[in-house]
C-alpha cells in the first residue's frame, strides 16, 4: 500500500493521526480507477476516505471545473461536510473550491455555479435532478471524475434512491470515466447496494471495502422508577430519569420516533429543568431557520441536550456528543446502530446509548435489539423495483435537458439497478404518459408535454413545461401542510392541513416547545398566538410511526417463546410472562397464538402476530372482511406493533379460517375496491409523475384542491383506461409497500397448521396492554375501570402483587382519560397540572 503524498502526510502527522487502512484502500481504488463501496462504523472517517482521493488528485493536478460530485440524503449534512472540508483544505494550502447546491442555495450562486462550477460540489438527489434537467448539463458534468454517495443505505431502496440511480446512469453517459464511491455505516444487503451504486459495472466489479472492529457500542436499559408501564408509546413516565442523565453528561441527543413524541418529551424535560440547562428540539416540521440555529448551537457546544427525530439520524459529526438516549423501542437494528453512532463519533471509542422503553413489550424489543447488535446482525428489506412514477419524472427531466430517442433513453434507464428488469412495454407506456397523458387524457392539452419530430426525437412543448417540472421536482410527497405563523411575528414551523381543520378559534396546541392558541386561518398559514386556555393538543403527522422490522420481530418472538432467554429482562416483565404462561400460553416462535374471550357483551380476538403496526392495520381489514362473510359481525379492531385485537358480536370459533392465505385474494380485492387507500396512493404517484402539480408558477394549491383533482382523474382513468400506467403503478405500490402485503403473506404462510387457539374466560396478561393502549376507541363510561379491576383480580389469583398491578394498569390510562373512574379523574388532574407547568416553564430553546 502506498503512503500519502505531501502535504497530506504532514497534515495527518501534525495531528498525531495515522491514515486508517480503509482510507488508504479508497486512495488505492482511485488510482486503479475502480468503483468502490466502503462499509465502516460510524466515526471511522468514511467521509474523509471518500474525499481524500479527489483532494490528492486536485493537489497534484489543479484544474478548474467540476471534479467531484458529493450526494447526501440531507441538506444539513451537505452543509456540514462542506464546512468540515474547508478547514483542512485551507490548512494544507490547496487550491480547491468547495460549494453546496441545495434548495437553500441563493439564485445568484446557482447561476455562478453553472457558469464556473466548483471543484467539489455537494448536493442532494433532488438538486442533482434539477441540474441534469438543464440544457447546459452536458458541459457542466463532462469533466466529472468522481461521484461520492454518502449514507448510501439511506437512499437505496427508496424512491429518492430510484431517482438518484437514474441520475447516476445519466452521469455515466455524460462522464463515462467518473468513479462511483458509496459510503455507508450499516447495510444488510451489500451486494444489492453495490449493484445500485454503479450503472456501468457489475455488482462484483464494484470493490467492497469493509471495516470491522472498532469499539462495540454500550447499551443500558433505563426504566421508570416505581411502576412499570403496561401500554402507551411516548415514554413520558421516564422523563425524570432522562433529565438526570442529561444533567450527568456533556452533550446528549434524545432520539424519539415521532414528531408528536418529540414535542411531549421536550415539554416534559422543561418542566423538570430547574437548572435551566440549554435543551433544544429538532424535527422536520420546525421552521428551517430554527432547525439551523439548533444545529449551529450543537456544533458550537452551546447545548447540553437536544430532543430529535430522524432529522438528526445521519452523518453530522458532533464530536462532543457523549450520550444518546433512545426513547421508545428502536423498531430496527440498523436504525439503532445509526442513532447510537451519533455518540462519541470515534471508531476507537464506544458509543453509549440508553434505551428507554415505553411499555413492557418495548422492553422485550429493546433487549432483542441489543442482542442483535452484539451478534453483528443487521436488518432491512432488499431493494424493490424502481417506481414508474419516478421514471416518468426522470423522462421529462431528460427531455428538458435535450431531445432524446426512446431507444437511447431505454438503454440508459435499464443500466440503473432499480430498472434493470423494466419491460419495454412499461417504458413505452411511461413515455406515452409523459408525452400526452395516455389514451384517456390525450384530448386535454394540459397533459401534453412532449412532441415528436420527423426524426423520432422527443422534445418538450415550451419553456413552461420545464418551469413546471423544476417547481415540482422530487419524490417526497407530504400530506398537505400549513405554516404556523405567530400573530405579528414569524413562522415557527408547519402542521398538516387536516389538523388545522379540526381546530376552532381559541383552541390551543403544543408545538415548537410552546403552547399556541389558534386564531384564524389565512391563505397557506394558521395564525396563532402564544398561550391559551384548556388542555393543549399535540399535532400528529400521518405516516410518522416507524414500522417494526421483520428481523427484529422474529427476535422478539424468539425471546417471548423461550423462558431461557428471559435472563436480561427485568423482574416485573418476567413475572408478566410467567403469568401469561399460567393463564394462557406464550406466543410461539414460528406459529400463531390466538386468544378469544368475552367482555362487555362482545367477543374479543387477540392474535400475537408481531408484524408491525402498518401490517396489522391491513391484516385487521382483511380478517374483519372474512369475519363479515362468516356472519361474526365484527365491530372494530386495533393494531399495535405486536398484537392485532378484533371485537365482534359473535364468538369466533374456527379462528384458523380467519388466517388462511386466501384472505389475500377476494378479501383483499374487495377491501382495495372499497377503501380510500388506492386513491391516496394514486394521488402520491400522480404528483411524483407530474400529473398533479404541487406548485404552479404564480399559484399555490391547497391539499383539498389536489385531492379533488386527483380523484377526478382517478375516476376517469378507471372508467376509460383501467390499464393506464399510473393505475398499474398504483396497484403495484399498494401491494409492495403501503399495505405490507409481503409481510402478511409471509406470516400467513408461516403459521399454516401452527395456529394455537385458546378460549379464555377473561383477558390475558399479554392482551391487556393492547386493549388499554387503544381503549379510547371502544371503551365508554366506566368500562375501562372494570377492565382494570378484572385484570387485577386475575393477578390476585396467582401473586401477591395485585396492588402493584392495579397501579401499573392505572398509569397507562393517563394518555387516554375517559369519564367514570377515580383513577381517570386523578389522571385528568395530573394532566391539568402538566399544562400549567408547560406554561410556566422557562423560555424553551428551539432556536429562537
Amino acid at each position: 500500500m502506498r503512503t500519502l503524498p505531501e502535504p497530506f502526510a504532514g497534515w495527518f502527522a501534525a495531528r498525531g493521526w495515522t491514515p486508517r487502512p480503509h482510507q488508504m484502500a479508497l486512495l488505492d481504488a482511485a488510482r486503479r480507477g475502480e468503483h468502490v463501496l466502503l462499509l465502516a462504523p460510524t466515526g471511522g472517517g468514511k467521509t474523509l476516505a471518500g474525499f481524500l482521493p479527489s483532494l490528492v488528485d486536485l493537489a497534484a493536478r489543479p484544474r478548474e471545473g467540476l471534479h467531484t460530485l458529493y450526494i447526501s440524503p440531507l441538506k444539513a449534512l451537505a452543509v456540514d461536510i462542506a464546512r468540515n472540508l474547508t478547514q483542512p483544505v485551507a490548512e494544507m494550502g490547496l487550491s480547491v473550491t468547495i460549494e453546496t447546491r441545495t434548495g437553500d442555495t441563493p439564485v445568484n450562486r446557482r447561476q455562478r455555479q453553472r457558469e464556473r462550477p466548483p471543484n467539489l460540489l455537494l448536493t442532494t438527489p433532488e438538486s442533482l435532478t434539477l441540474l441534469l434537467s438543464l440544457p447546459d448539463a452536458p458541459a457542466m458534468f463532462a469533466g466529472l471524475s468522481a461521484i461520492v454517495v454518502d449514507e448510501a443505505h439511506a437512499l437505496a431502496g427508496t424512491k429518492r434512491g430510484d431517482q438518484l440511480a437514474l441520475c447516476m446512469s445519466r452521469l455515466a453517459t455524460l462522464a463515462p470515466e467518473a468513479r462511483h464511491v458509496g459510503l455507508s455505516a450499516t447495510v444488510a444487503h451489500p451486494e444489492a447496494l453495490r449493484a445500485w451504486l454503479s450503472p456501468t459495472a457489475r455488482a462484483e466489479d464494484v470493490r467492497l471495502v469493509e471495516t470491522r472492529g472498532g469499539a462495540p457500542p454500550e447499551f443500558e436499559l433505563q426504566l421508570p422508577e416505581g411502576r412499570m408501564p403496561w401500554g402507551g408509546h411516548m415514554g413520558l413516565a421516564s422523563a425524570p430519569e432522562i433529565y438526570r442523565r442529561i444533567e450527568g453528561a456533556r452533550v446528549t441527543i434524545v432520539f424519539v420516533n415521532t414528531r408528536a413524541q418529540a414535542e411531549l418529551i421536550f415539554a416534559a424535560l422543561w418542566r423538570l429543568n430547574e437548572a435551566a440547562l440549554p435543551i433544544a428540539m429538532h424535527h422536520g416540521s420546525l421552521e428551517i431557520g430554527l432547525r439551523r440555529k439548533v444545529e449551529a448551537a450543537m456544533a458550537a457546544g452551546k447545548l447540553r441536550g437536544v430532543v430529535a427525530t430522524a432529522s438528526l439520524d445521519l452523518g453530522i459529526d458532533w464530536g462532543d456528543v457523549d450520550q444518546v438516549i433512545q426513547v421508545g423501542a428502536p423498531k430496527g437494528v440498523s436504525r439503532l446502530l445509526q442513532r447510537v453512532g451519533r455518540a462519541s463519533h470515534r471508531m476507537d471509542e464506544p458509543s453509549r446509548a440508553v434505551l428507554v422503553p415505553a411499555n413492557r413489550f418495548e422492553i422485550v424489543e429493546c433487549v432483542a435489539a441489543t442482542e442483535a447488535v452484539a451478534a453483528h446482525e443487521l436488518d432491512g428489506e432488499p431493494p424493490r423495483p424502481g417506481g414508474l412514477d419516478v421514471l416518468a419524472q426522470h423522462v421529462l427531466a431528460m427531455a428538458c435537458s435535450a431531445p432524446f430517442r426512446e431507444d437511447d433513453l431505454f438503454a440508459e434507464v435499464t443500466r440503473a439497478a432499480p430498472y434493470a428488469a423494466l419491460t419495454r412495454r412499461d417504458f413505452d407506456d411511461v413515455v406515452r404518459f409523459v408525452e400526452d397523458g395516455g389514451y384517456a387524457l390525450a384530448a386535454y392539452d394540459r397533459f401534453r408535454k412532449l412532441f415528436r419530430d420527423s426524426e423520432g426525437y422527443l422534445h418538450i412543448r415550451g419553456k413552461m413545461v420545464a418551469a413546471q417540472l423544476r417547481m415540482n421536482l422530487g419524490t417526497i410527497v407530504e400530506t398537505p401542510m400549513l405554516k404556523v405563523r405567530l400573530r405579528g411575528g414569524g413562522v415557527v414551523g408547519e402542521v398538516e392541513e387536516w389538523f388545522v381543520s379540526t381546530l376552532e378559534p381559541g383552541d390551543c396546541f403544543l408545538f415548537g416547545g410552546q403552547v399556541l392558541r389558534y386564531e384564524r386561518l389565512d391563505p397557506g398559514a394558521a395564525i396563532v398566538s402564544r398561550g391559551g386556555e384548556g388542555e393543549p393538543r399535540v399535532p400528529v403527522y400521518a405516516g410518522a410511526r416507524m414500522p417494526l422490522t421483520t428481523h427484529l420481530a422474529a427476535r422478539v418472538r424468539a425471546i417471548l417463546s423461550d423462558p431461557r432467554r428471559w435472563r436480561h429482562l427485568p423482574d416485573p416483565v418476567k413475572e408478566w410472562l410467567r403469568l401469561q404462561r399460567y393463564k394462557s400460553e406464550l406466543p410461539p416462535r414460528d406459529g400463531l397464538l390466538v386468544e378469544t374471550f368475552p367482555r362487555g357483551g362482545k367477543w374479543f380476538l387477540v392474535a400475537y402476530t408481531f408484524e408491525g403496526r402498518l401490517a396489522h392495520q391491513t391484516l385487521g381489514m382483511l380478517v374483519t372482511k372474512r369475519m363479515e362473510r362468516l356472519g361474526l359481525a365484527p365491530l372494530g379492531y386495533v393494531g399495535t406493533d405486536y398484537i392485532l385485537a378484533i371485537w365482534s358480536a359473535f364468538e369466533p370459533r374456527d379462528v384458523a379460517e380467519l388466517f388462511t392465505e386466501d384472505i389475500l385474494g377476494d378479501e383483499m380485492e374487495e377491501w382495495l375496491a372499497e377503501s380510500s387507500m388506492l386513491r391516496r396512493t394514486f394521488r402520491n404517484i400522480a404528483t411524483i409523475a407530474g400529473l398533479i402539480e404541487k406548485s404552479h408558477p404564480g399559484a399555490e394549491k391547497s391539499g383539498r384542491q389536489m385531492t379533488m383533482n386527483s380523484d377526478l382523474i382517478y375516476d376517469v382513468l378507471r372508467r376509460h383506461q383501467p390499464d393506464h400506467i399510473l393505475l398499474r403503478a398504483t396497484r403495484a405500490e399498494a401491494a409492495q409497500g403501503l399495505t405490507d402485503i409481503a409481510r402478511i403473506a409471509s406470516l400467513l404462510a408461516r403459521v399454516q397448521g401452527r395456529i394455537r387457539h385458546r378460549v379464555l374466560e377473561q383477558v390475558s396478561p399479554l392482551a391487556v396492554p393492547a386493549l388499554i393502549e387503544q381503549g379510547r376507541e371502544w371503551v365508554a363510561g366506566g368500562a375501562e375501570d372494570a377492565l382494570l379491576a378484572e385484570a387485577a383480580a386475575m393477578v390476585e389469583e396467582v401473586t401477591d402483587g395485585a396492588e402493584h398491578f392495579v397501579e401499573t394498569l392505572a398509569e397507562v390510562t393517563e394518555p387516554f382519560p375517559v369519564r367514570g373512574g377515580t383513577s381517570i379523574a386523578r389522571a385528568k388532574a395530573r394532566d391539568r397540572r402538566r399544562v400549567r407547568d408547560i406554561r410556566q416553564a422557562p423560555k424553551m430553546v428551539t432556536g429562537r
